[in-house]
């Protein structure tokens, strides 16, 4: 059995020689021209909650966000794209080492006597039995690196899918909180329609009985019944919304249909000030670009793993055991049998296969690098729109808030002077009609501007304790 220790010695040695060699480029992470600060700069040092939507402070967004990483589907696929990425990373990995087999194996044969063709005084038996019980190895001696590039290429692709994960949940939060402030402006509006609804009700009411007692025309109070009217389409409108955006939070929360529950009133909800720290830092944070570089990695160790096709394929191949003609006699003194073997494969000729297999590689390489380059340009390109988002998002509200401060003046000015009689109704209903349209768009601008921060911290990346290395 001295045999087959130093053949397994040998092996050992070629793995450890081939553990250090492989062909094909090593990665480094492509040099591209980052700006140095953003439109709108912000403290550098400051850190992002991971769980940012907290910010917020409503602690209904807290539970629905809770609920939805724990039932969203989408989350519970990429979940199990990761498993299935870690799973072929370790298959990769064990790829690089010995494979060990154990067989047993029994047969019994019957010989032609005519096929035979020997002498007639020479007599054997006919029926012969064989069984054998081993250990076999095989051994491919990576001496080019092949199968070290390919585990590398397993274990990016399993830090892609990392990422991937990540960037679902940072998506499906950010989705979920979009949602909700959705529901809330939806709610907020109805609000404004259902107050506007009874102010316009009980002006019908009033110009019905001016009418019947022939103190105005009935214009004035065809006028006032068709504003009414106006204001009633709305509910429709708002309410389908309303309904559509609780089918679309359930999809997100893991449910099927319900109700979602409320927390504040969209006015109580103020955007909190997001740090956006420096722009290198952004290639640390954004999984999407994390998964791109990833697969960049894969593609680059991809072609050494190519290239290692021009060179020969060496393994390693044995088996020791012991085989008798009887089954008692299996594992009798003298029944030991074992053979080691090395096998080397070189292309001669394929026709120019190898070369356009490490082309491809070499084009797949590049793709890899497109698409983490874009993937960098679109989150710097997601990042500034946040930021004008938020800057103009901010003043449209203070704005439209100013315009409907004033036009709540005018429409009770525009009443006095009606009851007056120094004006027509049509200027009251003018100045209604006004106050109406801009208090619904002062509901859209706010819920814009929070739609605007949920944008900026998901162009972000999401939350960071500290401030990441570039």
């Amino acid at each position: 059995m001295r045999r087959p220790r130093r053949f397994a010695l040998a092996a050992l040695a070629a793995l450890a020689l081939t553990a250090c060699s492989a062909l094909g480029p090593d990665y480094a992470r492509p040099a591209l021209p980052l700006p140095e600060a953003y439109s709108a700069a912000a403290p550098a040092e400051a850190a992002l909650p991971d769980r940012w939507w907290t910010l917020f402070a409503d602690p209904a967004l807290d539970r629905l966000v809770g609920e939805a990483l724990t039932a969203n589907q989408d989350l519970a696929a990429a979940a199990a794209r990761v498993e299935e990425a870690r799973a072929l990373a370790g298959i990769a990995r064990a790829d690089r080492y010995p494979q060990v087999t154990g067989t047993v194996t029994g047969s019994r044969t019957r010989l032609s006597k005519e096929t035979l063709n020997l002498p007639p005084e020479v007599v054997i038996p006919l029926e012969i039995e064989r069984y054998r019980a081993a250990a076999n190895l095989s051994y491919e001696l990576d001496f080019w690196g092949r199968l070290r590039r390919l585990a590398e290429a397993a274990r990016a692709e399993l830090l892609a899918s990392e990422e991937g994960r990540r960037n679902v949940e940072l998506a499906l939060v950010s989705e979920v909180t979009a949602a909700y402030f959705d529901l809330l402006a939806f709610d907020h509006q109805l609000g404004i329609v259902r107050e506007t609804l009874g102010s316009r009700g009980e002006s019908v009411r009033l110009q019905r009985l001016r009418f019947e007692h022939g103190t105005i025309s009935e214009l004035d109070l065809a006028q006032a019944e068709a504003e009414l009217a106006a204001t009633e389409a709305t509910v429709p409108a708002l309410e389908r919304a309303v309904r559509q955006t609780e089918d679309r939070l359930a999809v997100l929360l893991g449910r099927i249909g319900g109700t979602v529950e409320r927390g504040g009133a969209l006015s109580g909800v103020a955007p909190p000030e997001v740090p956006v720290g420096l722009p290198s830092a952004l290639l640390a944070r954004r999984p999407d670009v994390l998964a791109a570089e990833q697969r960049l990695a894969a593609a680059n160790a991809r072609i050494g793993a190519a290239r290692a096709a021009y060179f020969p394929s060496i393994s390693l191949t044995g088996y020791a055991g012991t085989e008798s003609a009887e089954l008692a006699n299996l594992f009798a003194s003298g029944t030991g049998v074992w053979q080691a073997a090395l096998g080397l494969v070189e292309p001669i000729f394929n026709a120019g296969k190898t070369r356009r297999q490490v082309e491809a590689a070499r084009a797949r390489e590049r793709q890899a690098l497109a698409a983490y380059t874009k993937a960098v340009q679109s989150a710097f390109a997601e990042v500034e729109d946040a930021l004008v988002a938020r800057r103009t998002g901010a003043e449209e509200r203070a704005v439209l808030a100013r315009q409907v401060e004033a036009l709540a003046r005018a429409r009770r000015l525009a009443g006095l002077r009606y009851e007056a009689g120094e004006s027509s109704y049509l200027e009251v209903l003018d100045a209604e009609r006004s106050l109406f349209r801009a208090e619904l768009e002062l509901s859209r601008a706010r819920r814009s501007e929070l739609d605007a921060a949920v944008d900026l911290m998901r162009a972000l990346g999401g939350g960071w304790e500290a401030t990441p290395s570039p």
